[in-house]
Order: structure tokens, then sequence, then C-alpha cells
């Protein structure tokens, strides 16, 4: 009888680790103290009902790690690029100031629009106007001339505000680039998002979450140009013109994950995507990377640690997680495909739908080209040549890459 209670007990207590949904604090040490801010009780249950609940959700099975410790990120979520599957998450409907990650949909809506990427646009004084106090700039200038590629430069590498409000000003008005915004997110269902800024700087009212970023990540990657500049690790942007001559200065993305600045150790196999930071934002990031053929996204916003550098340490250790737990744990959810996935139409507002031509933009081949030859660096030319092979998920217009980056090739690509 012993025996047989204690395979019993054996067997009870794996079928209830295969399905235990842990606590904060349970799960990562995360500070419980009173005075750290709370979750709202009812948050949106897009994705899955266990997505709109307030804490840590996960489902170990029996052989998967446990998740890292001493993750401070007020939301986080860690999910498949490819399948959708939501592995893990914290709060990832809490709706939260997005800072600069919210540049990803801005990327996302507007860039289809704004083709080729080799047109010029002269600087009004106008489209400089109504910049945020103390916003990220790139160094754009008035009654100067720049390409389309080198405006997104500015705006991937640097978060450039300046870039952003230039590219809005030839979409139409940042009024305009804000609807089509606001009607992207809820073409792809994002709808914890409420847009005011096209530049993610701080304004009453405008909120995204860790789901809504991730969401806006993996449209985003479907196109070969937005591969392109949110992989490229440094480049030249025009300056000033001088004797006749049009100067550049150099450019480094601020996803110290990718470029390794300040003493953050790079990831391997990061492709991407967008870091941010404003006073009522913290720190917010938004990943893409790649591990022996699975391809993970990751958000993390706001988390309270005093560590400098704390959102790319969660974010890693979160990806270092996800890839030793999957196919270890039962999903707790789903990214969502747009609205027009069922149906094969698109909003027209920053739709990922095509005809296969990778998003409607420009194919692999072309996009490595253009990134040697105008003069990107870093892991764009990869993704490029990587994102041969697109499938369509479930028959719709949306379309999955089932070849991400290539992180040995990421790895040997200059960095300088």
């Amino acid at each position: 009888m012993p025996a047989l209670k204690k395979t019993a007990l054996t067997v009870i207590s794996a079928a209830l680790l295969s399905t235990f949904v842990v606590s904060p604090a349970s799960a990562v040490g995360k500070d419980a103290s009173d005075e750290q801010p709370k979750p709202p009780a009812g948050m949106s249950k897009v994705g899955g009902e266990l997505l709109g609940r307030a804490g840590t959700q996960v489902k170990l099975g029996p052989d998967a790690p446990v998740l890292p410790k001493e993750l401070t990120g007020r939301s986080w979520i860690v999910a498949d690029a490819e399948s959708g599957q939501v592995l893990a998450s914290h709060n990832p409907h809490w709706r939260l100031p997005p800072a600069s990650t919210l540049k990803m949909l801005f990327a996302d809506t507007v860039m289809p629009a704004l083709q080729p990427k080799t047109q010029k646009y002269t600087v009004k004084d106008e489209d400089l106007a109504n910049l945020g106090e103390g916003s990220s700039l790139v160094g754009v200038k008035e009654k100067l001339t720049y390409t389309v590629h080198d405006l997104w430069l500015g705006v991937f590498l640097r978060s450039g505000n300046d870039a952003v409000h230039v590219l809005s000003s030839m979409y139409g008005g940042v009024p305009k680039t804000v609807d089509a915004m606001q009607s992207h997110a809820e073409e792809l269902q994002a709808l914890d998002t409420k847009v005011v800024s096209p530049d993610g700087y701080d304004a009453p009212d405008q909120v995204s979450s860790a789901y809504d970023l991730t969401l806006f990540a993996r449209s985003g990657l479907q196109k070969a140009d937005f591969r392109e500049y949110c992989s490229t690790a440094d480049a030249q942007f025009p300056g000033a013109e001088k004797d006749g001559k049009r100067e550049s200065f150099g450019i480094q993305n601020t996803n110290k994950l990718l470029t390794g600045a300040g003493g953050v150790e790079p990831y391997k196999g990061i492709a991407g995507v967008k870091n941010g930071y404003t006073t009522h934002a913290g720190n917010t990031f938004t990943g893409v990377a790649e591990r022996d053929g699975k391809v993970l996204l990751v958000t993390v916003m706001n988390p309270s640690s005093e560590k400098p550098h704390a959102v790319y340490e969660e974010a890693a250790d979160l990806l270092d997680w996800g890839f030793a737990a999957s196919g270890k744990v039962t999903p707790v959810g789903e990214l969502v495909p747009p609205k027009s996935a069922g149906t094969g139409t698109g909003s027209g507002k920053g739709s990922t739908a095509s005809s296969g031509k990778d998003g409607g933009q420009n194919g692999p081949a072309q996009s490595a080209k253009a990134a040697a030859s105008e003069g990107g660096t870093g892991a764009g030319i990869a993704l490029g040549i990587a994102a041969g092979v697109v499938v369509l998920l479930a028959g719709a217009a949306f379309l999955v890459n089932r070849r991400w980056p290539l992180p040995d090739l990421v790895r040997r690509l200059p960095r300088r």
C-alpha cells in the first residue's frame, strides 16, 4: 500500500505541475510591497482568459525550467513568433505608457505608404514643430533633403522623434497619422492601445500593453524593410552641406541587446525590435530572437529594478527561459491574428495583407541588396536573406516567416 500511495502521489503531483498557474511572488520573486503599483482588476482577455488575469501565468510541464527570478517588469510576455503561442506572461494586458516602442506601430502603419524608400523630401520648418521637450532626436534639419530610407534609419536606430514627425508630414500630417495608427491597432486586435502621439512621447491617455506591443512587432516583422531597419546596428546619417558636399555622421541603434553598447552583452540571435524610455513609461523593450530554428518575441515594460540595464537583462532572461521551455510548457494564450486574417482582406492602413511578396514590399533579395548598398549594417542583410520562405497562416493574408534570422550570420556581420 505505501508504494501504491507513493506512485499515486507522484502521478497527481505531475498532473498538477503541468497545469500550474503561478503567482508573481512564487514565480519570479517580485517585490510584493504595497508601494508597488497594482494592475487593474479587469483586464482584456484578448488571446485567452488567462491573459486577462493579474500576476504571472505559466503552465509548466514536468521537465520545464522555472521562470527566472527577480523579474521586476510591471508587465511582460514571452511568445512564439511563428505559432503565436504565449509561453508565459505577467499582466500582459496592463495598459501602460509605451514610450518609443509605439514607434513599431507607427512604422507598421506608415511604411507601406511611403514607397519607394529612395524618394526624397525637403524638410519644412513646420515639420519639426511641436516636438516634445527632451525628445530623442537623430538630427534632422529644416531645409535639408532626406530619403525615406534615411528617415527610417533615424526612427529605428536613434528613436528620432524628429524623423517620425517628418515621415508623418509625408504621410499627410500628424492627426492623419494618429488616426491611421489607431485604426491599424484595431485591425491587429491591439485593443489596449490608445494613440495620441505617433512617436510614443508621453501624452495624456496614451497607453498600450505588452500584449499589443508584441502584436505590433509580429506584424511589422512581416515586412522586409521593417526587418532591415529594426535589425541594423549602425549606419551613416546625412548631415549638413559643407563646401557644396553633403556630410554624414554615424548613428548607432539604441537597442543594446543588438549592439552591446553600455556594457550590455549582445544577445545571440537577436534581430530587433525596439526599445524606449520616458519619465512616465520607464524603460520598455520588445525583442525578437532566433535559436535552433525557434523564433521568440518578448516584451518587458517598466521594470522596477534599479539596475541600469534591467529591461535588457530581464528580456534576455525571459528569452533564455523561452528557448529552454519551448515544447515543455502548455501555452497560456495566443497572439491573435489581424481581423482581416480570417477573410484575406486588409484595412488599407498598414495592413499586412499582400499578394505573397513579403508584406507588399521588397523581396528578400532586394532587401539584402538595399541594406548593403544604402549604408545599413547589422542584421538586416541576414534577415533579408533568411526571410525567403514564407507560408500563409490558415490560408489568410497574414504572412508568417518560417525562416527567420540566421544567428551565425548575424554574429559575423560587422558592428562598426
